[in-house]
């Protein structure tokens, strides 16, 4: 649709609702151009009305934290949706089941987990997402997953449909599921295991002590940009890129990290075809040298 049918259909929606939107400060690159419309839905009903009454007639995309996502510096032709306040929400329910909205942190629910002394989450800590995002990927490290601790999920469709699905009907794999890609999480419950608070405090502690070790941090990064090749290689992905591409390979100022082979970075003012560049670039060098195709763990906004 064009801008001034969109602005008819969605006057309602006022000071929430944005036209040629500035999504550069949005994500973990500091990469992007506009979108033509921004929606940003402060409660479930708001965003279950903006929903039927666009009625599926743009893409959509959610953004969460905006830590695995490279967004065109041109525009966005289609919706970009984020998540409000009261969706942020954390609840303790029962002894050991944790109710948390999709735009909570992974690692405020790592932190609410330890105050209540609930061991399992302690992993998500070291994930800089939001639940939401965390669900939609099976977002994991240091051997946990998600699919370890969810119980169920709440989502909507692109009509404004609620479901709700127990994870016992999710066939999650690694790094994906088969929950439709349209769906927009609302909130999800995950069972964690009554532990010592001591105990659990100690455990995260050594996870972020090893990120910071493996990982860059504090700099223009969007996390891992490939999946591990499980089924192809007993090799991880940095090893193969760090075996098949030169270490100081760059385009503009997108270059691979010194510190983790699989984390690209941003280390001025990168473009977004310079790191799109850096990113093929990468791939086919990986499957010239050891004839593997890599998959992208990162999500690409074009």
């Amino acid at each position: 649709m064009k801008i001034n049918e969109i602005k008819k259909l969605l006057h309602n929606f006022g000071e929430n609702l944005h036209f040629q939107y500035d999504l550069k400060r949005k994500n973990w690159f500091n990469i992007g151009g506009k979108s033509k419309v921004f929606f940003k839905a402060d409660h479930l009903d708001q965003l279950i009305s903006f929903l039927k009454i666009l009625n599926n007639q743009e893409r959509i995309f959610v953004l969460g934290a905006g830590s695995n996502v490279l967004i065109t510096d041109d525009l966005f032709d289609g919706v970009v949706i984020k998540l409000g306040k009261n969706f942020n929400n954390i609840t303790l329910h029962g002894e050991d089941i944790i109710i948390a909205g999709s735009a909570v942190l992974d690692k405020s629910l790592s932190n609410f987990a330890l105050k209540n002394s609930l061991s399992g989450f302690e992993f998500l800590s070291c994930i800089p997402g939001t639940v939401g995002g965390g669900i939609t990927m099976n977002a994991g490290c240091f051997d946990k997953e998600f699919k370890d601790i969810l119980v169920s999920v709440q989502a909507v469709d692109k009509f404004g449909r609620v479901i709700t699905i127990p994870s016992k009907e999710i066939k999650f794999e690694y790094r994906k599921s088969n929950i439709p890609e349209d769906y927009i999480f609302l909130s999800a419950s995950f069972k964690g295991l009554k532990s010592n608070k001591k105990e659990i405090e100690t455990t995260m502690s050594k996870l972020k002590s090893k990120k910071e070790k493996n990982q860059p941090t504090r700099i223009k990064t969007s996390g891992s940009t490939f999946k591990n090749p499980i089924a192809q290689s007993n090799k991880k992905v940095w090893e193969l890129i760090r075996d098949s591409v030169p270490p100081d390979q760059s385009f503009g100022d997108a270059c691979i990290s010194e510190k983790h082979f699989n984390f690209f970075v941003n280390k001025g003012n990168a473009k977004f075809q310079d790191m799109k560049k850096l990113i093929d670039y990468v791939s086919k060098k990986v499957l010239k040298k050891t004839g593997i195709s890599l998959e992208k763990e990162i999500k690409i906004l074009e």
